[in-house]
């Protein structure tokens, strides 16, 4: 009986994902099975500076805070945008910057190449944070969390992304967000499943006098 109760206890976390945060393929998947402690883990493959993988107990997970609702401007108190040259005076200014950082990093022996945003890197960096809001990664040195509201949101995200884009990507770019959808709705099911049967921790017993 006690054999039953642990294994209806169990929830297995697959880790399918078919890719690391730099877009690279990694070489194989893994998974872990978290016992009825209330333990969720994942094999999480990040670099090293950014997260590392986390162990979150289901009975240090905080309620759900309530939803902050952000209030919709009045379209009256939309400000006008930019001019044109406006813009582009802004644009060149920005850019004579950005070269001089360019300038700085590549003068400290480092290469420039590490700073510039791609569409794969803008998706993994939007991976990685929804999968720390489901506890699943955490910052390197930090505690692990889970932030099912946040997650859900970042995931709602990529798939809005997903909408607007259609027609405009490439096919490696239309696979990598694709892949970065799969996998955290399905760890996203996995962890909220596995949070909704957590064993609970059992009340006190009071006994009466007869």
């Amino acid at each position: 009986m006690a054999q039953k109760r642990k294994e209806e206890s169990e929830f297995k976390v697959s880790d399918k994902r078919l890719f690391n945060a730099d877009g690279e393929l990694r070489d194989s998947t893994e998974e872990q099975v978290a016992t009825s402690s209330g333990t969720a883990t994942a094999a999480a493959t990040a670099p090293a500076a950014a997260s590392t993988p986390a162990t979150t107990p289901a009975a240090a997970i905080p309620e759900v805070a309530a939803i902050p609702t952000i209030p919709a401007a009045p379209e009256s108190e939309v400000p006008e945008p930019p001019t044109a040259s406006e813009q582009q005076a802004q644009h060149d200014a920005y850019k004579k910057s950005a070269r001089d950082l360019d300038t700085r990093v590549e003068l400290s022996g480092h290469s420039a190449k590490e700073l510039e945003m791609s569409f794969e890197r803008f998706m993994a960096s939007l991976y990685m944070t929804a999968m720390m809001q489901l506890g699943l990664m955490h910052e390197q040195g930090g505690q692990p969390g889970v932030d099912l509201i946040g997650a859900r949101q970042t995931i709602d995200t990529l798939g809005m992304i997903a909408e607007k884009t259609k027609g405009n990507l490439t096919a490696k770019e239309q696979g990598f967000l694709q892949n970065c959808l799969y996998e955290l709705r399905m760890a996203y099911v996995e962890v909220t499943n596995a949070l909704a049967h957590a064993p609970q921790a059992p009340s006190p017993i009071t006994g009466t006098k007869g």
